[in-house]
C-alpha cells in the first residue's frame, strides 16, 4: 500500500549552547572506525492524543532537541577525518513532513519499503566524502489520523544502537522535563581502542560489494511471540555442563541458524552459513575502566561461533553462541588491546560482512519502548535497515517476544519462510494493530 508524503519544513537545530573551545574535537575509537558506513535508523511511532496539538509538538520537539545536542554535542558536528569528529555546531537536520493516511496504513505491514519513505535520510547511501553528510537527522512525520511517526537517523561512526537508545531516551526526558543525567554520555575511548589508520581501507570493498548491500537483498519481519519464546526455551531445554537456561536472543538465534543450515544445498567446497557472528555490547563488560552506560560511540566486539554439523541441534547451537559471548569479558577485550589483537578482529568483522558468516545484532533490552516525549511511550518501534545476512533483534512491544529482521539473498529468504521449525515458531510480518 502506498501514502503520499508532504514534507512541511526542513530546518538545522544547533545545540542551545556553543560547544566549549576545548571539546572541539571528539576522538575517534578504533572500534568507531569499524562500524559500517551507514545510519542507524530507528523509527518510533506513537498514537493519536488529543491534549497537544501539532505545533504545539513541534515546538516541543525542536526546543527539546536543541537542549539535547548540548549534551550530545559530536552529534551537531562533522566528521572531520577517520580520527576526528570536529564538534562545530553546525547541527542536525530536522525534517517535518504530513502523511495523508492513517497510521494503520503502516502498522498494518510494517515492511522496510514502507519505512524507508518516513525516514530523514537513506541509510544506506554512499558520500563521496566523510564530512559530506550530517550525524544526525530526525524526520517527524504526523499521520491523517492524529498518529506520528519520530524518526532518527544517526551516523553508524557516531552511535552504535546502545548509544542511538541512549540519545532517543534522554531527548525524550529533557522534552518531558525529567531530570536526567547527561554529563557522561561523552566519554573517550580513543585510549582504551586506540584509532588506526584503517578506516578508508576498511570500508571501501563494504560500499562496492554486492554481497552487502546489492539490489538482491531481501529484508523480512519475523516476529515471535512471547509465549512461542518460552516453548522454544523448554524444548532447547538447559545448555553446557552447567546446564545454563538459554536466554530469549540466544534461543531465537539457535533458531534461525539452524534453519540456514539445513536449508543450504550448496556443494562441500562452496560457502555455507555454518558461521554465525554475535554483536556484543562491552558497555558493562568492561570494569577497568568502568564505561558509562549512556556513553555514545560504537562500543561493542562480534563474538564468532562455528559449527560443522549438517544437521545440528538447537541445543548444540544454542551453547555455541552463548559460550562466544560468554567469553568476550573484561579479561578478553584487555588481552586483545594489549596484544594487538583487537585490530585483527576489527578487519575480520569487516571482511565478513555479507558473506559466508551471518550476523545477529540484538537491539533487545534498549529503552527505545521507554521513549516518552510527554505523550505516551511508542506503541511500536521499528527499524531499516537491509543488509544482507544480517538479523537484527528487537523487543516486542510487550517485552516478552522478539521481531527478528532478516536481511537475506531472494532464494534463501525463501527457504527460511519455508523452513518447518521456522513456521512453527514465527509469524510473517504481522499486523500490528
Amino acid at each position: 500500500m502506498e501514502f503520499k508524503v508532504e514534507f512541511i519544513s526542513r530546518e538545522t537545530i544547533k545545540p542551545s549552547s556553543p560547544t566549549s573551545h576545548h571539546l572541539r574535537t571528539h576522538k575517534l575509537a578504533l572500534l568507531d572506525q569499524q562500524a559500517p558506513p551507514v545510519y542507524v535508523p530507528i523509527l518510533l511511532f506513537y498514537s493519536p492524543t488529543n491534549d497537544i496539538n501539532p505545533t504545539k509538538k513541534s515546538g516541543l520537539l525542536k526546543n527539546s532537541l536543541s537542549k539535547t545536542l548540548t549534551y550530545f554535542y559530536p552529534f551537531a558536528g562533522r566528521i572531520k577525518d577517520c580520527y576526528t569528529i570536529d564538534c562545530n555546531d553546525e547541527g542536525a537536520t530536522y525534517i517535518e513532513a504530513q502523511i495523508d493516511s492513517d497510521m494503520s496504513v503502516v502498522l498494518k505491514e510494517p515492511g522496510i519499503d514502507l519505512l524507508l519513505q518516513l525516514l530523514p535520510c537513506d541509510p544506506h547511501e554512499k558520500f563521496p566524502e566523510p564530512s559530506a553528510p550530517v550525524i544526525l537527522a530526525v524526520q517527524v512525520n504526523y499521520f491523517s489520523c492524529g498518529g506520528m511517526a519520530i524518526c532518527v537517523c544517526i551516523r553508524h561512526l557516531a552511535a552504535d544502537a546502545s548509544a542511538t537508545a541512549s540519545f532517543v531516551k534522554s531527548w525524550a526526558a529533557v522534552a518531558s522535563g525529567i531530570d536526567i543525567e547527561l554529563d557522561t554520555v561523552i566519554y573517550d575511548c580513543s585510549n582504551l581502542f586506540p584509532p588506526q589508520n584503517i578506516s578508508a581501507d576498511l570500508w571501501k570493498s563494504f560500499e562496492k560489494n554486492p554481497n552487502v548491500l546489492g539490489a538482491e537483498v531481501v529484508t523480512k519481519r519475523f516476529v515471535f511471540d512471547g509465549s512461542k519464546i518460552a516453548t522454544l526455551r523448554n524444548e532447547i531445554g538447559n545448555i553446557g555442563p552447567s546446564l545454563y537456561r538459554p536466554t530469549r536472543v540466544e534461543a531465537v538465534s539457535s533458531l534461525i541458524w539452524k534453519a540456514l543450515i539445513t536449508g543450504d544445498d550448496t556443494e562441500n567446497d562452496e560457502i555455507v552459513p555454518v558461521h554465525v557472528a554475535t554483536v556484543v555490547n562491552l558497555r558493562k563488560r568492561i570494569m577497568i575502566p568502568p564505561l558509562p552506560e549512556l556513553c555514545i560511540g560504537n562500543i561493542f566486539l562480534l563474538s564468532m561461533a562455528n559449527s560443522v554439523a549438517k544437521t545440528p541441534s538447537c541445543n548444540s547451537l544454542a551453547e555455541k553462541v552463548h559460550e562466544s559471548i560468554r567469553k568476550i569479558n573484561d579479561e578478553y577485550v584487555k588481552r586483545c588491546c594489549e596484544t594487538g589483537e583487537i585490530l585483527n578482529l576489527v578487519k575480520s568483522m569487516a571482511a565478513e560482512l555479507g558473506t559466508g558468516v551471518f550476523t545477529f545484532t540484538s537491539w533487545c533490552r534498549f529503552p527505545y519502548y521507554e521513549t516518552d516525549f510527554g505523550w505516551g511511550r511508542p506503541i511500536w518501534f521499528g527499524t531499516a535497515l537491509k543488509l544482507n545476512k544480517v538479523a537484527i533483534l528487537l523487543d516486542s512491544s510487550d517485552g516478552n517476544g522478539i521481531e527478528a529482521w532478516i536481511g537475506l539473498p531472494k532464494e534463501e529468504m525463501t527457504k527460511l519462510e519455508q523452513d518447518p521449525e521456522i513456521l512453527a515458531y514465527a509469524s510473517f510480518n504481522p499486523t500490528y494493530i
